[in-house]
């Protein structure tokens, strides 16, 4: 497939080899949801999981674009590892951006070495743990939802709140007593991301492994978490659509039969076909260009430090916004419309070729393209940009 490769990228070259390794078993896994634990032994193997640390503790130093490209390989087979592999880099920037030198000396330093995988259990949607105050630190009780990739990590960021309903942050080890991971994601897509329930259990926090605190304002750097989270997803989406195009082409040039009144002896010659995948792979190639685009602009501003400024910080978000609308839509089209060139006996879980759109269904929904379109929107009629805050 004409997709540009990037060979000349040796963490791209890396991820390759992970994306055939995954594709072995990539339906059946699908299939089977739970663990993926040989594949995420794989990962850490690899050392990719330390790609984008900043050298000065012991990382690769990779950029955005890289890792982002990383991401949209693996989704190209794989979604649920796509977006492990894109959202540990979360909690690992979240403690760059709000973290003490000590933390980031200690955190960073000991993922680096270890290619320690990161996850999160702090959705901000979802009021449901609580802490007490102890003289060390706190306790914490309750529940979290959607906590993708706990149930493979070492470490997980856990959000909960205090006595006067302010969020806290921290960041402990995923074996720890008290945390406990249900297992209970029953997603119609990601089915391998583990985002469902961990539940806290009279779970200890010590004081030096809070990030931040309540009354610390947000900063345009310190807000870029959620662009990295934006970043993420779309280019989950972007890979997607790029893998079933790649499995469809395949199958239809292999396995397809021609329509009985096209009037053509192969299905590849059928001008309908032709025409099909031509589009298809056009506004792919256009959505792959957006998402690159975007990963660049997140460069430059996460390249400004401390002294991001509020505009620069405004225009990756709107970059990031219209990668992320055109990517799902993409990434829906292509996965649904490449069926009707595929035909009829393409559709069987045996293929598993629905995987694809059901990953990006699940993502995008959580993400609606209504108000990114209304942010870009605003921004092109007033140059209004978004005001920091999840989402956004």
């Amino acid at each position: 497939m004409p997709f540009e490769t990037h060979a000349d990228d040796t963490l791209l070259a890396k991820a390759s080899e992970l994306r055939q390794a995954f594709h072995l078993d990539a339906v059946e896994r699908d299939k089977q949801g739970g663990r993926p634990v040989e594949q995420i032994r794989l990962l850490k193997e690899s050392g990719l999981p330390s790609a984008q640390i900043a050298r000065e503790y012991g990382g690769q130093g990779a950029s955005w674009l890289t890792i982002l490209r990383i991401v949209r390989e693996f989704a190209k087979t794989d979604g649920s590892l796509a977006h492990l592999f894109g959202y540990h880099h979360l909690p690992l920037n979240l403690i760059l951006f709000r973290g003490s030198a000590a933390q980031r000396e200690k955190w960073l330093t000991g993922s680096a070495a270890g290619d320690w995988i990161w996850s999160n259990s702090g959705n901000a949607l979802s009021k449901t743990s609580s802490g007490e105050r102890t003289a060390t630190g706190w306790i914490i009780n309750g529940s979290r939802p959607f906590s993708s990739g706990s149930h493979v990590a070492d470490y997980i960021q856990i959000s909960w709140e205090n006595a006067e309903g302010a969020r806290l942050t921290a960041a402990v080890p995923a074996d720890r007593d008290g945390i406990v991971i249900e297992n209970d994601w029953d997603g119609i897509g990601q089915r391998q991301t583990g985002s469902g329930t961990v539940r806290f259990v009279n779970l200890e926090i010590h004081d030096d492994e809070l990030i931040s605190a309540p009354d610390v304002p947000l900063t345009p750097w310190s807000s870029l978490t959620s662009l990295l989270q934006q970043s993420v997803l779309l280019n989950v989406f972007v890979g997607s659509a790029q893998g079933i195009l790649e499995e469809g082409r395949d199958y239809t040039t292999t396995s397809s039969r021609p329509w009985i009144y096209s009037g053509v002896e192969r299905h590849i010659d059928d001008p309908w076909i032709k025409r099909q995948y031509g589009d298809l792979y056009i506004r792919t190639l256009a959505a792959a260009e957006l998402a690159d685009k975007a990963a660049r602009s997140l460069d430059a501003a996460y390249a400004e430090g401390p002294s991001l400024t509020a505009a620069d910080r405004g225009a990756a978000a709107i970059d990031i916004a219209t990668a992320n609308v055109y990517a799902g839509e993409v990434g829906l089209a292509v996965s649904s419309e490449v069926f009707e060139a595929m035909g009829a006996r393409s559709a069987t879980t045996a293929n598993g070729f629905n995987r694809f759109w059901r990953n990006v269904r699940t993502h995008t929904l959580h993400n609606p393209a209504e108000y990114k379109k209304r942010t870009v929107g605003t921004w092109l009629l007033t140059g209004e940009f978004p005001v920091p805050a999840i989402y956004r």
